[in-house]
């Protein structure tokens, strides 16, 4: 459960570490989003080894996919799933991934919405 305010880790590679959730853009008035949301972010903090040839700058805003979350959550199919860390991946202004690679594992979700693509770049499923 992300709201307005939670620092998010940045699970690419375009080369930011810590990310600050400004906005939900899920509808009118949303508190709270959860895994596969789409949110607005600013870049806090980059990854030291990629600040000469980073994609992205610092206090940019972006838009971002939720891949992580800490709270458990469950599926229509009763499985449920739970992560360590609250993490994200960014998008650009056309809705397309900035990084190349996705760290970590992502849940099954994915493969019923439009980030399809996630599935293929990212080390692994969960289910």
């Amino acid at each position: 459960m992300i709201t307005q305010g939670t620092y998010l880790n940045v699970v690419d590679n375009s080369g930011a570490k810590k990310a600050y959730c400004i906005r939900i853009i899920k509808g009118y008035k949303s508190r709270y989003a959860f895994v596969g949301d789409t949110i607005l972010v600013s870049i806090q903090k980059l990854r030291s080894h990629r600040k000469s040839f980073s994609k992205v700058k610092t206090g940019e805003l972006y838009q971002a996919v939720i891949v992580r979350t800490r709270l458990k959550e469950s599926t229509y199919k009763g499985d449920s799933y739970k992560f360590l860390e609250n993490a994200i991946v960014l998008l650009n202004k056309q809705n397309k991934f900035i990084g190349t690679r996705v760290f970590g594992t992502v849940p099954k979700i994915f493969r019923y919405t439009k980030y399809m693509r996630l599935i293929s770049i990212s080390s692994g499923l969960v289910s």
